[in-house]
């Protein structure tokens, strides 16, 4: 009788225990940004994105960087990636600008050729954009009304430096638009 006492003791002492090393590391276990519903996964792990509706646009991968870019509640953005040693892809960086519909990231490429990032949502209404990065003179066009990600090339630089100037914007007639 003493041989169950002493059994049921030290298995009530156990179970409570290896209960609690499962739901720790369950509960802890690292998500990655290795598919689109991990991506959106990760973004609602952040704080402040709990909550948010989340709309995959594109994902892109530069070596071992991984681009994405997405909508938050409408609003563009883009989260960034690193591929760690196990070939999983770790979240490095967020940015989203609320209450936009056209956005501009830099994302950090660590090298050249170095480009920027556009984050248009559904209710966009710039069909081209000119900017002057480096004193030259880049181009790129839109289609308004579509949620998209646009990647331009920077011109090449010796200080790794970047001067964006004389932005303009224009609507699918041509039209400058004043408010940009």
């Amino acid at each position: 009788m003493v041989t169950n006492k002493k059994f049921a003791l030290v298995t009530l002492t156990i179970i409570p225990f290896l209960v609690i090393i499962i739901f720790y590391f369950n509960g802890t276990e690292q998500v990655y940004g290795n598919d689109k519903e991990s991506i959106a996964k990760v973004i609602h792990s952040i704080d402040g994105y709990e909550n948010e509706s989340i709309e995959i646009l594109e994902i892109r991968d530069f070596n071992d960087l991984r681009m994405v870019g997405f909508l938050s509640n409408n609003s563009p953005g883009y989260i960034q990636f690193a591929k760690n040693e196990d070939g999983n892809y770790e979240w490095r960086h967020i940015e989203v600008q609320n209450d936009e519909s056209f956005s501009s990231f830099l994302p950090d490429f660590r090298k050249p050729p170095k480009k920027f990032m556009l984050v248009t949502n559904h209710s966009n209404k710039i069909a081209k954009m000119q900017v002057s990065v480096n004193g030259q003179k880049l181009e790129q066009v839109f289609t308004p009304n579509n949620a998209s990600v646009t990647w331009v090339k920077l011109p090449r630089t010796d200080k790794n430096e970047y001067e964006f100037r004389n932005y303009k914007f224009y609507d699918k007639d041509g039209k400058l638009i004043e408010e940009y």
